[in-house]
């Protein structure tokens, strides 16, 4: 790279926004085809591109900030900017699914039989698997936070413990809203509660399931000894994130499942 005189990163061009591209037309149109024909190829290979995307892309940007020394106090004040405005722009995105059940469920229409929930539908019990599940992440919450301290503090043995639990504890929270699914009395076909309960909860799960994947790529660098006291943003961006994910389930919890219920 040239050498300039400011301090911004002025980034190497790269083919993998056009390899990521390609992956998501060909997961998505795969994932088409299996909902009407039940055939799988087109949508693993769409999966696989964009898996060696992500990682390809992943190892730029770790060896730029990491070893290359680009991602200057500058360059980091507008990493924070980006990870902010794109939390941002997922709290409205949860928006739309907390309005959507709240314009329902406040003034039930007679087609719902004039009730929430509507007639024929059976909710989960909130104080059941909701509720371990609502334990779970507030105590993700904590262990993340433990992590990210120790990191400050130098204390890798702690970062890498606490790190290895937040995602444990990420994994038993999706596979004990798999298993809610499948005891669930109704499906996201059973009118507008059905549809407002599994995209509102099902989008939250995949977040979750995200979240676990930038988790565990930091877990990775943590053992690779990239982060250091004062240089670690990957970790706390993944941080932010996972906070987010809590409180949007503690909306959920209190919103669909309680209050809903």
């Amino acid at each position: 790279m040239a050498h300039h005189s400011h301090p911004y990163h002025m980034v190497d061009p790269s083919p993998w926004p056009l390899t990521g591209a390609i992956g998501a037309l060909l997961m998505t149109s795969g994932l088409a085809i299996w909902f009407h024909y039940h055939s799988t190829p087109l949508m693993v290979v769409g999966l696989a591109v964009l898996i060696l995307t992500m990682c390809q892309w992943w190892r730029d940007v770790i060896r730029e900030g990491t070893f290359q020394g680009h991602h200057t106090l500058a360059v980091q004040k507008g990493l924070r900017y980006g990870m902010i405005l794109f939390i941002i722009s997922e709290v409205f995105f949860f928006l739309g699914f907390f309005w959507a059940f709240y314009h329902s469920s406040l003034a039930p229409t007679p087609e719902l039989g004039g009730c929430w929930p509507p007639a024929g539908i059976t909710p989960l019990d909130p104080f059941e698997v909701p509720l371990l599940n609502t334990a779970v992440l507030l105590a993700s919450g904590v262990t993340v936070t433990w992590a990210h301290h120790s990191i400050m503090e130098t204390k890798r043995k702690e970062a890498i413990q606490s790190l290895a639990l937040t995602i444990l504890l990420g994994a038993y929270f999706t596979y004990l809203q798999a298993t809610e699914y499948q005891e669930a009395s109704f499906t996201i076909a059973d009118g507008v509660y059905g549809s407002t309960f599994f995209l509102a909860t099902g989008f939250h799960g995949l977040h979750v399931l995200i979240g676990s994947t930038f988790l565990a790529v930091c877990l990775l660098r943590q053992i690779q000894y990239h982060f250091t006291s004062t240089h670690h943003f990957g970790f706390e961006a993944a941080a932010w994130y996972w906070h987010f994910v809590d409180v949007v389930w503690l909306f959920l919890y209190i919103s669909i499942y309680w209050w809903g219920s």
